[in-house]
């Protein structure tokens, strides 16, 4: 069953038991917005107690708050009490919440697009900060005081910026001004892995030039790297014009690494540790800089360009480069890079397969014992058999001895 309605049965339910019950937030936008979404929150008049008991399997996640996960044939849906907070700490989190109706729940959200309530019983909109109104303008507006909303959570600033590049949409003057006001208060109240999480989402959608571009000139994208404090925004929107170009399945680091240009291998390790990235992407920032300085050189041995190719981080890599080279170069820089792995494809295949030419045993068989020399041999006698072609094992040994290797 579709997921809009098995959260139709979850609204049914409440209603039964006499809850008031809504679709709230990020879907109703959508809706109106005319875009399809799965991701459906529900908020209602029952506490937190009445939809455990309601509901056979929940997980709290957020009991203090008001919020339970509901999970209804296998699909998960957040179910939050509506309430008010009781103002904030550390400038993120609400020192409590006390229960409201929805009216009051919906003014203590962050902007007006993200306000309003969905009845999908009565199929209407309930409206009480005129989030549709904003839609229509095509306005990016904080609910209330922007002041207030930003200081109850600073990442508000950023999430401001992620929803109007996201959307094509105009932050509100008012809006606007306090996040300027506020906008050297980000840290120590949000955690860098916070807003990693908003530069994800920033860049899953188009136009993610414009938003880093928006967030330096709200003096944001300095506070997250002071490095870039003194850079006027000319010079940041010159570093960012190939980023349009870059392609879907390309790493975030990456385009964030335009912000960059030249930095070394340490600069950009010390960026990954900054922002708490995972090892898989701290490995991919290594392989991406070796690949990089291998592509600019153009003329390494078959042996080299096989290993590049066959890795899985090589794609992405090769789409980044390219889109740094002239229009009018790419097409044809691509095409080289595909010819030549066709003309390696035996040698990648033997890589990815980790399928070898030459084996420790063959070396054994040869009178090599094992050790330090054993597998100097095994990578000088893989280099032979791609780059001289051959596949033989007995005639990888005979080179090896020509060479005086063995």
């Amino acid at each position: 069953m579709p997921t809009f309605h098995i959260a139709i049965k979850i609204v049914e339910k409440l209603y039964q038991e006499g809850y008031t019950s809504y679709f709230a937030g990020g879907w109703v936008r959508d809706f109106l917005m005319h875009r399809a979404s799965d991701d459906i929150d529900i908020a209602t008049e029952a506490s937190v107690e009445e939809v455990q008991r309601i509901f056979p399997k929940t997980i709290p996640v957020g009991v203090n708050f008001g919020i339970v996960i509901v999970v209804e044939e296998g699909h998960h849906f957040e179910v939050a009490t509506f309430r008010k907070d009781q103002g904030y700490r550390d400038g993120r989190r609400p020192i409590a919440v006390e229960s409201a109706d929805d009216k009051q729940d919906a003014e203590r959200r962050d902007f007006t697009i993200n306000g309003m309530f969905y009845d999908p019983l009565k199929q209407e909109v309930i409206d009480y900060v005129e989030g549709k109104k904003d839609i229509e303008k095509g306005i990016i507006r904080a609910i209330g005081n922007p002041h207030e909303r930003f200081l109850e959570d600073r990442l508000r600033m950023i999430r401001a910026v992620r929803y109007a590049s996201r959307f094509h949409f105009s932050i509100e003057a008012e809006t606007l001004k306090a996040i300027l006001d506020h906008a050297d208060a980000l840290f120590p109240a949000v955690a860098i892995e916070r807003v990693w999480n908003e530069f994800c989402k920033m860049a899953a959608y188009p136009h993610f030039d414009m938003a880093l571009i928006t967030l330096h000139r709200l003096s944001l994208l300095p506070v997250i790297f002071p490095q870039l404090k003194d850079i006027p925004t000319e010079e940041i929107k010159g570093r960012l014009q190939a980023l349009p170009y870059f392609p879907d399945d390309v790493p975030v680091i990456a385009k964030i690494f335009e912000l960059f240009p030249s930095i070394s291998l340490q600069e950009k390790e010390d960026l990954v540790a900054y922002l708490k990235l995972s090892n898989e992407e701290r490995e991919f920032v290594r392989f991406f800089h070796s690949a990089d300085a291998v592509l600019i050189k153009n003329s390494a041995e078959d042996y080299e360009w096989a290993h590049l190719y066959a890795h899985r981080f090589f794609p992405p890599c090769l789409k980044i480069h390219a889109t740094h080279l002239p229009l009018d170069e790419r097409q044809n820089f691509l095409q080289e890079h595909h010819l030549r792995a066709q003309m390696l494809k035996s040698p990648i295949q033997r890589i990815q397969n980790k399928n070898p030419y030459l084996t420790s045993q063959h070396l054994r068989e040869a009178g090599v014992p094992n050790g330090v020399k054993m597998g100097e041999l095994l990578k000088t006698g893989e280099r032979l058999a791609v780059n001289e072609k051959i596949e033989d094992p007995a005639q990888i040994i005979e080179r090896l001895k020509e060479l005086n290797e063995l």
